[in-house]
């Protein structure tokens, strides 16, 4: 008997977990928020299915909650759901500001890109040509208008970096991905990165440099 066919790339794998699991995954209309750890229950229910690998659900598991249609549904008081579409963990305020940003960012992304695709107007107006600088009056203004010196502040404790030992699956730390880090648990390390899952639900592959030990896991 042949083996199965493997799937190819994440729409035919995100098609599969909505049949498969139609009370969590969905492919169109309102999405539901997903249980924190939903990477490690898929991959034990599909563990004898030659069809999807663990890399390529991963991949699946990212785009599914980057996605527009998911980041909309994190909403502060709303239940994640396991694969069964049991009620989990209710989304906190934290991670609905954050799943909110996201989807910002995103969709201000793709206004840019829709922007440059743009024809250019040959008739534009060439940019206007600020006026020259003049000696130190500006460079005065300049300076007396800058950052004042950060004097007198308390010098706070770094971080603490992930030893060896501490680079394991369930470990709690945190992950710069924008202007402030956020809280997450490592799910795999791997030759190509280490993967971590936000509280949002999304999973990133990163690398040691990007991590700290979240403040419960410092000595």
């Amino acid at each position: 008997m042949e083996a199965p066919e493997k799937f190819s790339n994440s729409k035919e794998v995100i098609a599969y977990l909505a049949e498969r699991f139609p009370n969590c995954f969905s492919t169109e209309g309102e999405a539901r928020p997903l249980k924190i750890g939903i990477f490690q229950e898929l991959a034990e229910r599909l563990e004898d299915d030659e069809r999807v690998s663990k890399t390529l659900l991963r991949s699946t598991l990212r785009h599914y909650t980057n996605s527009w249609r998911y980041l909309h549904s994190i909403k502060e008081g709303a239940y994640r759901v396991d694969l069964d579409g049991n009620n989990d963990a209710q989304i906190e305020k934290e991670h609905a500001d954050h799943a909110s940003q996201q989807l910002q960012e995103s969709k201000a992304k793709a206004a840019e890109k829709r922007k440059a695709r743009q024809p250019r107007d040959a008739e534009k107006r060439p940019p206007r040509r600020s006026p020259p600088k003049t000696g130190g009056e500006n460079r005065s203004s300049e300076t007396s208008k800058g950052t004042k010196p950060k004097t007198g502040r308390p010098m706070k404790t770094p971080p603490a970096k992930l030893s060896e030992a501490d680079l394991h699956p369930g470990t709690k730390v945190t992950v710069k991905l924008g202007k402030a880090p956020m809280p997450a648990v490592i799910t795999e390390v791997a030759k190509d990165g280490i993967h971590v899952q936000l509280d949002s639900g999304m999973v990133v592959k990163v690398n040691s440099d990007a991590l700290r030990l979240a403040s419960s896991k410092r000595s």
